[in-house]
């Protein structure tokens, strides 16, 4: 689908497809019809049904979907939001996109830290145990 033949869909028409028969989503700006992918999805059909007729970039990247999924997309996708409804959706995928670099980066760093530094602090309680210990008592 080239840029100046990519059909444009209103949010109103797209809420029509939200049905089995009918199952469209949105992400990223762009309408994909699922209908046919429904019974292959791997996590059930009943998860894009809950999405169908709604904006589902948020649910779609917080599964964090692999490469192949997201060339998988491409076979569905029917066209993308109309400019005037994409400033609608602005502030749903900015607030996903603010909230998930910030947790993305934070567990990166936790993610390692936290282990390490109680790695630290339980070798150092055992250590400073044996040596209190096995010290020798001083009742002699």
């Amino acid at each position: 689908m080239t840029e100046t033949s990519v059909k444009k869909y209103g949010l109103k028409e797209i809420e029509t497809h939200n049905q089995k028969e009918s199952a469209w989503i949105v992400i990223h700006d762009g309408v994909y019809d699922v209908t046919k992918f429904l019974e292959e999805h791997p996590g059930g059909e009943e998860v894009l049904l809950e999405q169908a007729g709604r904006e589902a970039t948020e649910a779609f990247e917080d599964v964090g979907h692999s490469t192949d999924a997201r060339d998988m997309m491409k076979q569905y996708k029917v066209g993308e939001v109309q400019e005037e409804d994409k400033e609608k959706l602005k502030g749903t995928q900015q607030n996903w996109m603010s909230s998930s670099e910030e947790p993305s980066t934070q567990s990166s760093w936790t993610s390692w830290v936290v282990p390490v530094g109680l790695a630290l602090l339980v070798s150092f309680a055992y250590r400073y145990y044996l040596s209190y210990s096995s010290a020798p008592s001083s009742r002699d």
